[in-house]
């Protein structure tokens, strides 16, 4: 087996998440090769045009895909909470190996947490999930929308135009600036994007060589959480303007040392005046093999009570707030 090719975007983030990645298939033994691909979603930022209004789903995720399908490269390297939820032909999610904190973080002018920001302070955010969320915990702040890379949003803050802004942690994590963070927001105020803080690893459907080496790159604990969670999404429909936030998490249970799956959602209005909140578990079987299938129909139930409970009115998508980093059946754009 020669070099395995693996296809990224060209954004520090991403290079810095695929050198991870590389690093993990070198591990296997097998060397590796970085391809940089320019995505639509990567020349929208570059011009500074939004893409709210886009036709196109999984504007970062496509053109690493079509990639992949031609042939120019063996392995697609994501943020998976990029990732549409419904599967694409052809390709293969081999690998999501154990995931980094999925929490959201604060970075604020003089190392404040968000119960110090003075009321009126300007917060910004590019997600509607955590301008949301935000907005309903009351604290008087001024949430305004930010586009760009970590840098550039870090950058607002820096020169006095934001007092805070809202990130991932996992990225800040990946590229060393942890230590901007003044708060890691706990979830029980904000709850992460479906899927934030894993990485997806995919591979051409019928590549079995490369399937069955990278299997080895996946985490079964990580795989069945962010599964949940994707699956919640998928059945609420979440799309590109959607304030969702899910996150499971795999514990050891009280049963013989067997692990449970613990899942918890939430859907608000835009001004976060209006939310439906559910949690539910399970039991996951002996052999992990039958997690997945487990881990999405706790989604999927979850996500249909939630319905019920008037969850679809207030996940309606609107055409008047989109995030212009998201894309239909998208949780939200990168680690950010």
């Amino acid at each position: 087996m020669g070099a395995v090719r693996i296809g990224t975007r060209r954004s520090a983030l991403a290079t810095t998440q695929s050198g991870h990645v590389a690093a993990a298939i070198e591990g296997l033994g097998l060397s590796t090769e970085l391809v940089e691909i320019t995505t639509d979603g990567d020349r929208s930022q570059a011009a500074g045009t939004p893409l709210a209004g886009s036709s196109s789903t999984g504007v970062f995720v496509s053109a690493l895909r079509e990639a992949l399908l031609a042939g120019e490269v063996d392995v697609a390297v994501h943020s998976l909470k990029d990732l549409p939820t419904a599967p694409a032909e052809g390709i293969a999610l081999v690998a999501i190996p154990q995931r980094e904190d999925p929490r959201d973080a604060l970075v604020a002018r003089d190392g404040l947490t968000l119960g110090e920001l003075p009321p009126g302070s300007v917060v910004g955010t590019g997600s509607p999930r955590r301008a949301a969320q935000l907005r309903a915990l009351g604290l008087g702040v001024d949430v305004r929308g930010l586009r760009g890379n970590v840098d550039t949003r870090i950058a607002k803050v820096a020169s006095g135009e934001y007092d805070a802004v809202i990130l991932a942690r996992a990225g800040l994590a990946r590229l060393g600036r942890q230590g901007e963070i003044t708060e890691v927001i706990d979830p029980l105020q904000m709850l992460p994007a479906p899927g934030q803080g894993a990485l997806a690893i995919e591979c051409r459907a019928d590549d079995g060589a490369t399937r069955d080496a990278l299997t080895a790159l996946d985490d079964p604990g990580t795989r069945a959480a962010v599964l949940a969670e994707r699956a919640t999404l998928a059945t609420l429909e979440g799309g590109c303007s959607a304030p969702i936030g899910a996150l499971a998490e795999v514990a050891e249970s009280d049963e013989d040392g067997r692990w449970e799956l613990w899942l918890r959602a939430v859907v608000l209005s835009e001004d976060g005046a209006l939310a439906v909140r559910r949690s539910a578990s399970v039991l996951l079987a002996e052999d992990p093999q039958d997690w997945p299938r487990q881990a999405a129909g706790l989604g999927d139930s979850l996500a249909t009570e939630m319905l019920e409970d008037g969850a679809k009115d207030l996940s309606a998508p609107s055409t008047t707030t989109q995030d212009p980093h998201t894309t239909a059946q998208s949780a939200e754009v990168q680690n950010a």
